[in-house]
């Protein structure tokens, strides 16, 4: 098999310095489709250096050579297809802001492999702190087709039940023809997201765009909307992953809004509101 589950979790850890700066933070919301309009005052605070903060979602992005979904394929114990392999969830806690430069170390390991029968998942875990402590952690749920079946523990739900009301606020976004292309330039090179032969391979009709571009788009809806445009009151941000983005589709983002947590839901407006995000939840003050 080529996943040796026991051996990807007894592998040590990988640490490594990452850096990144103001530059890296601007591209990134340029990624998720930030700056329209452009002299907007409300977008100046994620493209104008002099006004710049960070979105959280960075954090699965800072520095470019961090850990990340492709580099954790190449941990001990792993050996699988790319053109297989699919992000399945998305879980970031944060310990504090995010600096718009910074130095830190980021940890990664294996924190769980889990048998859905047809598939494995891979939960790669890494931890990421700077001079002054912890900066946050990151989940990724690496999903694997055609690797399970060994009899492993299947790992817990992240289904959740959905709201029995209406949604609070429901926003669209847009989603630019060149999004994938432009969100790439921050460190995830995967081929599924440019190469139309590769995405054919992978079984899919034209490149389709990054679940974490969709992710961060979606945490900055949250955020503008309901949070007062305050990127410090967000927490923890989770999600899972339920389908796929195409290039110039529009986003639909229903919110269920709370003091403490915002459930939300995201689908493909063109194609009878696909399911994209689902079993979502950001946690804030």
């Amino acid at each position: 098999m080529p996943i040796d589950a026991a051996k990807a979790l007894a592998a040590e850890p990988r640490s490594g310095e990452i850096t990144w700066d103001r530059k890296d933070v601007q591209l990134y919301h340029l990624g998720i489709g930030a700056g329209i309009p452009a002299t907007d005052p409300d977008e100046l605070r994620y493209t104008l250096e002099s006004r710049l903060h960070v979105l959280p979602s960075f954090a699965t992005v800072a520095g470019a050579g961090s850990p990340g979904v492709i580099s954790g394929l190449s941990m001990p114990g792993i050996e699988v297809d790319l053109a297989k392999v699919l992000h399945g969830g998305q879980n970031i806690e944060l310990r504090r802001p995010i600096p718009v430069q910074g130095t830190a170390t980021a940890t990664s390991r294996i924190a769980a492999v889990y048998d859905k029968g047809k598939a494995a998942v891979l939960v790669l875990r890494t931890e990421v702190a700077d001079a002054d402590g912890p900066l946050w952690t990151n989940d990724a749920q690496i999903f694997v087709r055609g690797e399970g079946g060994w009899g492993g523990d299947r790992g817990p739900s992240t289904r959740l039940e959905p709201p029995t009301r209406d949604p609070d606020r429901t926003v669209e976004r847009s989603i630019r023809e060149d999004q994938a292309l432009l969100y790439r330039l921050s460190g995830d090179w995967n081929p599924l997201h440019a190469d139309p032969d590769f995405a054919k391979t992978a079984g899919f009709e034209r490149p389709i765009l990054h679940g974490l571009c969709t992710y961060g788009m979606t945490l900055k809806a949250v955020v503008d909307t309901l949070l007062g445009g305050d990127v410090t009151r967000v927490r923890s941000y989770a999600t899972r992953f339920a389908g796929v983005v195409y290039p110039g589709e529009t986003l639909r983002i229903r919110m269920w809004h709370t003091p403490e947590a915002t459930r939300v839901a995201v689908s493909a407006v063109e194609r009878d509101d696909a399911p994209v995000l689902a079993d979502t939840v950001v946690e804030h003050s």
